[in-house]
């Protein structure tokens, strides 16, 4: 059966589906990966179609998009024909993130560093909670250093709420390797962005083994 990772997260703009798309992207080479897009904007979905377009130096990734009563019999068949299954998760709680969230052996909730952020995530946090689900606050879009990221850090620290040690910064490669179909390790291997990128599967792999 498949480790499932859930990107999850209620506020917009924290970079959920592209996190969800590196990820993906970066494990397909040497996993079996699906990713389920079940976010109304599809966005990854329509970078899928861009990347199948370039499978010549992609590598290939299965995709689905089916939600409503048919998401739980997706899930499962994703979950017996693969490795890995990314779920980009809708941004409001309701039936089918809370599938979503039930589905996940980890689901990761990418926050920039603000205050409304860590608001945003306390929803997704209490629903994992509720579901019985582990999760992990990750910071996503952050600049290398800042004085707010480090207190909200010691904040989250103080009342127990997981963070992972690895971050990934708002970096531009990011943005265009999604805009080419692309994961950042594929369209800049050597890239910092890559680097930061590697570093997050490293972590996310010692908390689901």
């Amino acid at each position: 059966m498949a480790v499932v990772i859930t990107v999850a997260q209620q506020k917009g703009g924290t970079g959920k589906t592209t996190l969800a798309a590196n990820l993906a992207a970066a494990l397909a080479p040497c996993r079996k990966v699906a990713l389920l897009d079940i976010d109304p904007q599809k966005s990854l979905g329509r970078w899928h179609a861009i990347r199948r377009e370039r499978l010549a130096q992609a590598a290939a990734l299965a995709f689905s998009d089916i939600s409503g009563w048919r998401l739980p019999a997706e899930v499962d068949r994703l979950k017996r024909e693969h490795d890995v299954v990314l779920i980009d998760s809708p941004p409001q709680l309701d039936t089918d993130a809370r599938v979503a969230v039930r589905a996940a052996d980890l689901v990761l909730v990418p926050i920039q560093p603000s205050m409304p952020d860590v608001w945003a995530a306390e929803g997704t946090l209490k629903l994992a909670a509720d579901e019985r689900r582990r999760a992990h606050l990750m910071f996503n879009r952050t600049a290398p250093t800042s004085k707010l990221r480090e207190a909200i850090a010691a904040d989250l620290s103080t009342r127990q709420v997981p963070l992972l040690r690895a971050a990934l910064g708002n970096r531009a490669g990011f943005a265009h390797a999604f805009a080419a179909g692309l994961g950042v390790t594929e369209a800049a291997p050597r890239s910092t962005a890559a680097t930061e990128l590697r570093a997050l599967l490293a972590e996310l792999q010692e908390l689901t083994e």
